[in-house]
């Protein structure tokens, strides 16, 4: 019998025990688990239906146990208290659920949740100035993370990189290398295109530190840029390639995916109809000197420190747009083009006021969608040194972190590794899943909001809250079917009622409530949920199998019961490794 159906079944019987005892049914019935998994495997709690019923929470649970009598599936239901709890017969907790994980494999904790929705997710928004770092790769993370779950739960998903590709910051890179570069590429240089540039970025703050009237100069590149000069307009499509070139690789080696780029280069004019809009409706003013501006609600934004109106310039006096003015046209650009529900921009905290500001002006000017617009703001990666300063070249590179996390993998496979039996190339495969999964989970393991201090060391551990722990539980397992498979077992049924030890029924709750976690982190976008029970999976099957034996059990019923529960639990890791883009090994 399916799980869902055994809770329905628990849910109906409770309703019917309602309605002999108290004449009616009962309202807001939900079902949770008892904290030990000593006092059954689900629970009710009756304090909702005190007012319903007018007694007590306790009397009520009373009363309800009392009428309910064991069925197929129910072994018993007990009144705690203000509670019922709930006890399932092994063969049916069991069977049920590790016959249905195993059945529903990769789409395992799939549902319909958010069906016909369309979502976007905005994530990463590099500049082409400088090459992805450690801040990046949690932006990046966070927002695969979330398209996943979202995609999981029945969104239709558009994940969207918004490039900043224009502006003074990528003349001064541009100016740099015209004027020091002597013709030198990437591949003359042998580096990374994004890497590439980003070194005359730098080279460039140490210069203007010298002569700071170079400022100027990268006033009139961004000048001659603007008005299409077809010199300079050259050198920028050449530079961006080199770092479109120097992207793509990070991307491909953190599994980022898109399905839309928008460039600043195509979106900076947009908005200025939508500020005209504005004028008409009275949603936002002209002041004296032909600046356009919005008065923003005192209750929601409070005042400036005299005491006056806070406001938001939306076009400078002589008409040019400001970068709020091409926030509001893409946006709006975005919800025409893909027939949106919902925009997600992922973006550091540090955003937090301007998206505030810019979600207040959405729905100032009356855009229906407004509301559908959510900032999912997070926060910053800090090194023992303090915060990354890209100016001084003191950022962590994404690209230069990925291969201290792969080298760190590999020494410590190395060092498991006495025998020598794994050939360089195989240490060097499972030495990139593990550096990755180090990367990924440390910086999904904590909610969104969280400021992380980074350490790799940490990071990288088999023990522990860590992705590789997680890989090795799942490997783990694998191994432990893989033996099986020389076994003769193949005429055995497993005998599920011979399970019921304190550390199976742990498992098996955790294995249960997985569907139920997916849905809670997609509801609020957050993969740390994922990697929490993923832990308390991984860490429960540990315990599971140190204290009882599988292969090694007294029967082969119970042999092939708990290979099923040892199977079931890597389908679940399995799929809470990949919803959080970290992948699988058969063997570590």
């Amino acid at each position: 019998m399916l799980i869902d159906n055994v809770k329905t079944e628990i849910l109906t019987t409770v309703e019917s025990a309602c309605q002999n005892r108290f004449g009616q049914k009962p309202e807001g019935l939900k079902l949770g688990y008892p904290p030990q998994v000593e006092l059954g495997d689900f629970t009710i709690e009756c304090f909702p239906l005190a007012k319903q019923f007018r007694q007590n929470p306790a009397q009520i649970a009373q009363a309800i146990a009392a009428e309910i009598e064991p069925s197929e599936s129910i072994q018993a239901v007990r009144a705690v208290g203000p509670y019922l709890n709930v006890k399932v017969y092994n063969r049916t907790l069991f069977g049920g659920v590790c016959d249905e994980i195993v059945r529903q494999g990769e789409s395992l904790g799939r549902s319909n949740m958010g069906q016909g929705q369309r979502v976007m997710v905005e994530y990463l928004s590099p500049n082409t100035n400088k090459p992805l770092h450690l801040g990046h790769i949690r932006n990046g993370v966070l927002g695969m993370g979330v398209s996943k779950l979202l995609d999981a739960t029945g969104h239709t998903v558009i994940k969207a990189n918004l490039v900043n590709d224009r502006g003074v910051h990528i003349c001064k890179s541009m100016l740099a290398w015209r004027k020091w570069g002597n013709r030198e590429t990437p591949e003359t240089a042998g580096i990374k295109g994004d890497h590439f540039v980003g070194e005359w970025y730098v080279r460039y703050a140490q210069e203007e530190e010298k002569h700071p009237d170079i400022e100027q100069e990268t006033q009139i590149m961004l000048r001659k840029w603007e008005s299409g000069d077809p010199e300079t307009r050259k050198l920028w499509e050449m530079m961006n390639g080199w770092v479109y070139s120097g992207f793509a690789e990070t991307y491909q080696k953190l599994g980022l995916e898109f399905d839309a780029f928008y460039y600043e280069s195509h979106t900076y004019n947009l908005g200025k109809d939508l500020i005209q809009t504005g004028l008409d409706k009275g949603a936002f003013v002209k002041v004296a000197d032909g600046a356009v501006i919005a008065k923003l609600p005192v209750d929601e934004f409070g005042t400036q420190r005299d005491g006056s109106q806070k406001v938001e310039t939306l076009l400078r006096s002589d008409g040019t747009s400001v970068y709020i003015t091409q926030d509001l046209g893409t946006a709006k650009m975005k919800f025409d083009e893909h027939q949106l529900n919902r925009s997600i921009y992922v973006v550091g905290s540090e955003q937090n006021y301007h998206f505030q500001c810019l979600f207040k002006l959405l729905d100032m000017l009356g855009l229906e969608w407004a509301s559908g617009c959510y900032h999912l703001s997070y926060g910053m990666v800090n090194l023992p040194e303090g915060r990354m300063k890209s100016r001084e070249g003191t950022v962590i590179d994404a690209d230069d972190l990925i291969e201290e996390m792969i080298q760190l993998a590999a020494d410590e496979i190395r060092g498991r590794d006495a025998e020598g039996r794994l050939s360089d190339e195989e240490i060097q495969k499972r030495a990139f899943a593990i550096g990755l999964s180090a990367i990924k989970f440390y910086l999904l393991r904590v909610r969104p909001e969280l400021t992380i201090n980074f350490d790799p060391k940490e990071s990288i551990s088999f023990d522990g809250f860590t992705g590789p722990y997680c890989q090795y539980a799942y490997a783990r397992c694998a191994s432990i079917l893989r033996r099986a498979e020389t076994e003769d077992l193949t005429s055995v049924e497993p005998d599920f009622s011979l399970l019921g030890h304190e550390e199976e029924l742990q498992l098996i709750r955790a294995l249960i409530q997985f569907p139920e976690v997916v849905e809670e982190a997609a509801r609020d976008l957050s993969p740390a949920r994922i990697c929490n029970h993923l832990f308390t999976v991984a860490q429960t099957v540990n315990q599971f199998y140190h204290k009882h034996p599988v292969l090694a059990a007294e029967s082969p019923p119970l042999i092939k019961a708990r290979l099923a529960l040892i199977n079931a639990s890597a389908v679940v890791i399995k799929k809470a490794l990949a919803l959080l883009g970290i992948e699988t090994l058969e063997e570590m």
